[in-house]
């Protein structure tokens, strides 16, 4: 993979299980270059445990310096799955009861609900999510 086609982040082995390599990465968030980070109290670092499906070839232990790679075109169907869908069902419901009922405090709670099930689907295909959003080491 290339640089322009994969997001990656140095990280050190956490530990290593028979199938998988967990890597802590260091997560900042994109203030951390700003210029301004110290006067507005929103720059963020945070230590991220992330799993890698393990190869047969790979030989890591505890404390090994790594990178770890992402297809960049996956952080698009991060961000859809986990922010814009949610957003538009909650809208959408937001809207649609408000229309049927007229009660605006039906509709608020309709719409805060519905993102229950979504949620708890996401969580029931996790695994083929985890899947599809795979690190690799490079």
């Amino acid at each position: 993979m290339s640089a322009k086609e994969s997001i990656t982040h140095p990280g050190i082995v956490d530990h290593v299980t028979e199938d998988s390599i967990f890597v802590m990465v260091l997560a900042k968030s994109a203030c951390s270059s700003c210029h301004a980070k110290g006067m507005c109290n929103i720059a963020e670092m945070e230590e991220k445990l992330v799993e890698v499906k393990k190869d047969q070839n790979m030989d890591f232990s505890k404390g090994d310096g790594v990178t770890v790679s992402m297809n960049r075109s996956l952080g698009g169907k991060a961000v859809l799955l986990g922010y814009i869908v949610p957003f538009f069902l909650l809208i959408a419901v937001l809207v649609g009861v408000l229309f049927l009922t007229g009660n605006e405090g039906a509709a608020g709670l309709s719409a805060i609900l519905i993102l229950i099930p979504y949620y708890w689907l996401l969580y029931k295909y996790r695994d083929k999510l985890k899947q599809t959003f795979s690190f690799s080491i490079e």
